[in-house]
């Protein structure tokens, strides 16, 4: 079983076994029609679960060939102009070479002697972002696996340097007084990370949007003044720069403000949002995070890079210190003072992919303005569907996008039951993914069940959207009529 190994000798079946590989992946997404086969879990599953795994077939092709059967055949296509359901995007190709080579390599991160180059890259990159977010000199950061160990850490530095008796706050330092505040579209990650911070269950308070799913900042004061008040601890404020469900953008600003009024850290998630640090058009939609103490981005989303690609930004770089353990066999002290760059010295991660790679390569072939025009385009192209929807009396929409999402609900004119509304809906969706023509996503909005557009692909056209608009349409009239017949 030696031959399997990537070494010196097995270069040329390496070779070849890629190459057959990228061929088929080609081949198959050239071939591309729909985003989704409609496959569904009972007609799939039989196939998986018949292979054993205990015989192989002990060839590369025949493997490939059961691939196609039980994974690229039906696999969800995010390239594909219709798909407009999560915040899933098409990926560049320096940044799918880059994968490449980082897995045949297959640096781990957490050390110097693991990775050499690889460490001094990521860490270029790390400057390389928090200069273009405007923290400051004594910034720093690290690649992470998403947004919510993004986040989970930035929580984890703000608790750390939470420092109850200070700042004129007398609370005391129990983890059941710490309060976070975040708004009520913010990502969940913020309420698991204050569970798995040891935080008590009304820890996390939610604070109201406005009708721009917008955090409150009247909202935000009354309730930092209520923490004061009430001799509890105010942690942190979590603005968000792209929220979910609505791509909305908090006042990042006015939440600047408070946060240094009160001693508050700052943490901005910028998972989303975080193309508009590259956008030629739109930048200013983000200003007032350089004044964040953390920032999450997800270049995964909006930097069009494979998962996962991801990084966690701190305005003062001693922070990190709070993730920071040292083990003789990995890290030992005496290679701080040796000045011997471990990045696991920074990370809640050991071992950890040179995910970096994948932009060093992006930046070095297309440049930061490559990446941040095709975020202006679907920017761009979420503001002409936003006109599509505001003018189509089938669909109610509900905001106007700041960045590429769309949330809107099918309103056939002759049904004023909001449940029978919402069943409609929730059955075009279901259908449409049935069909493979189209995915879409779906959420809530207060009761009542919307559908979601989430635009990260240039390739789509305000005609695609059309078109899915009306499949949309046709699916939930045709529901609404099966169910008059029902009934009568």
């Amino acid at each position: 079983m030696r031959s399997h190994l990537l070494n010196d000798t097995t270069a040329e079946q390496y070779r070849r076994s890629v190459t057959e590989g990228v061929e088929r992946v080609a081949a198959k997404l050239a071939a591309t029609e729909r985003p989704f086969t409609g496959v569904t879990v009972d007609a799939l599953a039989p196939a998986i679960d018949a292979i054993d795994l205990d015989r192989p077939l002990l060839d590369t092709s025949a493997v490939l060939d059961e691939l196609e059967e039980v994974y690229l055949r039906d696999a969800v296509y995010f390239h594909h102009p219709r798909y407009l359901a999560h915040l899933n995007c098409p990926v560049v190709i320096p940044a799918v070479l880059g994968e490449a080579v980082l897995t045949a390599v297959n640096s781990s991160l957490d050390t110097w002697d693991q990775s050499a180059g690889g460490t001094l890259i990521e860490r270029k990159l790390i400057d390389w972002t928090t200069a273009r977010i405007g923290l400051g000199e004594h910034a720093d950061g690290v690649f992470t696996s998403g947004g919510t160990q993004s986040n989970l850490q930035a929580l984890l530095l703000a608790r750390e340097e939470t420092k109850p008796g200070q700042d004129g706050w007398e609370g005391p330092a129990s983890l059941a007084d710490m309060r976070v505040f975040a708004s009520e579209a913010a990502h969940f990650s913020v309420k698991k990370s204050a569970k798995l911070l040891g935080l008590g269950p009304d820890s996390v308070v939610s604070v109201p949007v406005g009708a721009d799913k917008r955090m409150q900042t009247v909202a935000l004061a009354r309730e930092l003044e209520r923490c004061r008040r009430d001799g509890l601890v105010p942690m942190a404020v979590v603005a968000t720069a792209g929220t979910t469900d609505f791509g909305s953008i908090d006042p990042l600003p006015e939440i600047a403000e408070l946060c240094a009024q009160f001693g508050t850290w700052m943490h901005v998630d910028a998972a989303y949002g975080c193309g508009l640090l590259a956008s030629l058009k739109h930048r200013d939609r983000i200003d007032g995070i350089e004044r964040a103490d953390s920032v999450t981005v997800d270049y995964h989303k909006s930097f069009f890079q494979p998962v996962s690609s991801s990084a966690v930004l701190v305005r003062d770089a001693s922070t990190l210190r709070h993730a920071t353990y040292h083990a003789e066999y990995l890290n030992p002290r005496r290679m701080v003072q040796e000045r011997i760059p471990n990045q696991v010295d920074k990370s809640l991660q050991t071992t950890r992919r040179f995910d970096a790679l994948k932009l060093w390569m992006t930046l070095r072939t297309m440049g930061a303005d490559g990446i941040g025009e095709l975020f202006d385009e679907v920017c761009d192209l979420a503001r002409e569907g936003w006109k599509l929807l505001a003018t189509d009396p089938r669909f109610d929409v509900v905001v106007e996008p700041a960045l590429s999402t769309l949330v809107f609900r099918c309103v056939p004119a002759a049904v004023t039951d909001p449940a029978q509304i919402d069943r409609a809906n929730l059955h075009a969706r279901k259908a449409l993914f049935a069909s493979g023509d189209a995915v879409v996503a779906g959420t809530k909005v207060g009761d009542r069940h919307y559908l979601k557009f989430t635009l990260l692909n240039p390739e789509t056209t305000t005609d695609d959207i059309a078109a899915v608009l009306d499949l949309i349409a046709g699916h939930a009239e045709q529901y609404l009529g099966e169910s008059l017949d029902r009934a009568s």
